[in-house]
């Protein structure tokens, strides 16, 4: 795990070097940093080494120096491809490296090149010979890429603070970004969190020719659903067995390291079934597991982590979560996080990483398992949610919701006021809105109020209609699938699990997203993945031979933070000035006085207003 940057046009190699170690936590291994005056090229890199710690230092170059590579990731059916290609007559220089995989599949198979692989990376490679940069970003995103083209310079870089070290590069701040990450709690691909500057989104190139620097973007691959079109006489036994065979498979391609490796251990689902087939592989190796636990019970799952690890004997390690760590670890995460980000559970992400990265230097986690699966509570309201739209006249709608909100607050995890105010309140729009606006900081009538100015719904909310419009299938559950999988995971999820862990120099990584698990998985229809009222149903009737029934029928907790509590009893505290960034500010005070007033639960977007706050207040002080 890595972190690349470069340029192409102004700038010196001191510029390079400032943006390589400004991603020193990336990759606190090992520095390269390589450029070509005449061509005006600079490639730079950060190594946290994990795969052959000897041969691959980057940039890496084939012998004639006709190709080299800046390569964040890590590539799970290397062997196989090097095999390929010895096969075809390459030779390789290095002994298992999977950087060198990219160079000879390069001269092999050109923009083809990602087609073939199995993994998560973010890259670049510098073609001499066509005179043009590669860029390109796993199917999902896993690995970050920045990149701009603005006075007379193309720079990328793997993160925002690393790209705004180069003197061409504007930091300017997007207020059409900031209305998305108020309507999503993030910022989708492509947008940032600056103007002209851009994230390439997971599962396309880039095509930079430095001969008329001109750029051409493509999609290489897609998430699409499609579902069977026969279903087996026995689905649980057929289908339970295929996915118990790629996901065994999926750990093991994982389980390759050259350094210390451990699991995330949730206690739900996901963790528990990569500890189960990490457990059968390892053998009379004690695996090593850890997760986090919670004071307050109802965000706590430590108690099943730990049935888990004793059911697999595994070397278990728990991390209690506190208040005071918290507040410790806070700057630190605003300095290093580039974009604010509306998950709370940044904060035990964060933590567990870095518990874990005193034992070892890789992580499995369950990333992907609710999103293909159909794990989340919303999923379970959409039959409700669509005969209610049907059925119930806009006034007494409106009604309903007034009557709800007086109902008394708790903050508790995923509180009875909570979901039924949340479920209104995207009942309040149409369809294709529902999904960003149950998980949403803001309503559209509230960004009006807080940015002052009419809400532009169809742009503000432009990817999830995208999404919507994309899904060949017609009905909400696929719909929901489609945005799940293809913007909340991405631009959420594993946007948090890439920076809680790289702040660390920790690698994590995601059996679940396996290409031939994920192009399996997409095509079971969906009424195998929610069936009878239970969400994941084909999951988990795959796993009953692998995990005890009290694990894999539990009801789920969720990973969250009691950031409700801590706002209303002012743990967390708001500094002065605390608004800016063309917002309003009586708004966001009204905001707090209601939550603090027990009038109101505002914990979502109290989170993203504070993390704004501090991210202003982090930018005036650079």
């Amino acid at each position: 795990m890595c972190g690349i940057c470069g340029f192409t046009g102004k700038g010196t190699i001191q510029d390079l070097d400032l943006m390589t170690e400004a991603m020193f936590h990336r990759g606190p291994d090992d520095k390269g940093i390589w450029h070509d005056p005449e061509r005006a090229v600079c490639l730079g890199h950060r190594r946290l080494s994990i795969i052959d710690i000897a041969g691959g230092v980057q940039p890496m170059w084939t012998p004639d120096n006709a190709l080299g590579v800046v390569f964040n990731g890590e590539i799970y059916n290397h062997t196989e491809l090097r095999n390929e290609l010895q096969g075809k007559r390459h030779v390789f220089q290095s002994d298992h490296s999977d950087t060198e995989v990219l160079l000879h599949g390069f001269r092999e198979w050109g923009d083809d090149l990602p087609n073939q692989l199995n993994g998560m990376w973010a890259f670049a490679i510098y073609d001499r010979i066509r005179n043009i940069l590669f860029l390109s970003r796993d199917r999902f995103g896993k690995k970050p890429l920045f990149y701009t083209l603005q006075n007379h310079t193309f720079a990328f870089a793997s993160e925002l603070t690393a790209l705004t070290k180069h003197p061409s590069v504007e930091a300017s701040v997007s207020p059409r970004s900031l209305k998305k990450y108020f309507a999503y709690g993030y910022i989708p691909a492509p947008n940032s969190l600056y103007e002209r500057v851009y994230k390439l989104p997971g599962g396309h190139n880039l095509i930079f020719s430095l001969n008329d620097f001109s750029m051409k973007i493509s999609k290489y691959w897609d998430f699409v659903l499609e579902p069977f079109e026969s279903v087996p006489e026995n689905p649980e036994e057929e289908w339970g067995e295929q996915l118990r065979d790629l996901l065994q498979k999926a750990v093991r391609r994982r389980l390759m390291s050259d350094v210390p490796l451990g699991i995330f251990l949730s206690g739900g689902i996901d963790s528990s079934a990569i500890t189960a087939f990490a457990a059968q592989d390892t053998g009379n190796k004690r695996l090593k597991t850890f997760s986090i636990g919670f004071q307050e019970a109802s965000f706590d799952e430590s108690e099943y982590a730990q049935r888990v690890a004793e059911f697999f004997e595994t070397d278990h390690h728990l991390k209690m979560l506190s208040i005071e760590e918290v507040r410790t670890v806070l700057p630190e995460i605003v300095a290093r996080l580039d974009e604010p980000m509306g998950d709370s559970s940044l904060l035990p992400t964060y933590l567990l990483n870095q518990e874990t990265r005193k034992y070892v230097t890789v992580a499995l986690g369950g990333d992907g398992g609710d999103e293909l699966f159909a794990g989340y509570d919303p999923f379970r309201a959409l039959r409700l949610a669509e005969l209610y739209s049907r059925l119930v006249p806009r006034p007494v709608h409106q009604g309903i919701r007034m009557a709800v909100s007086l109902m008394r607050v708790s903050h508790k995890n995923i509180s009875l006021d909570f979901k039924l105010k949340r479920t209104l309140t995207g009942l309040s729009y149409p369809k294709h809105l529902w999904n960003p606006i149950w998980l949403g900081p803001l309503e559209p009538n509230d960004l009006e109020d807080l940015f002052q100015e009419p809400a532009d719904i169809e742009d503000i909310y432009s990817e999830a209609i995208e999404q919507w419009e994309a899904c060949s299938q017609e009905n909400l559950a696929d719909k929901t699938l489609q945005f799940y999988t293809k913007l909340y995971l991405q631009d959420g999820i594993l946007v948090k699990a890439d920076r809680a862990s790289m702040m660390n120099s920790l690698e994590v990584r995601a059996p679940f997203l396996d290409t031939d698990l994920v192009n399996f998985v997409r095509r079971i229809p969906h009424a195998w993945k929610y069936r009878n009222g239970q969400t994941k149903y084909i999951l988990k009737k795959a796993l009953e031979p692998v995990l005890p029934k009290a694990i894999l029928y539990r009801p789920k907790k969720g990973f969250g933070v009691p950031i409700g509590e801590w706002f209303a009893k002012g743990i967390l505290p708001w500094p002065e000035n605390s608004t800016g960034f063309f917002m309003n500010r009586s708004f966001i005070e009204n905001k707090i006085k209601e939550h603090q007033e027990g009038k109101n639960d505002h914990r979502l977007f109290l989170w993203n207003s504070w993390l704004l706050t501090q991210k202003r207040l982090e930018l005036n002080y650079r």
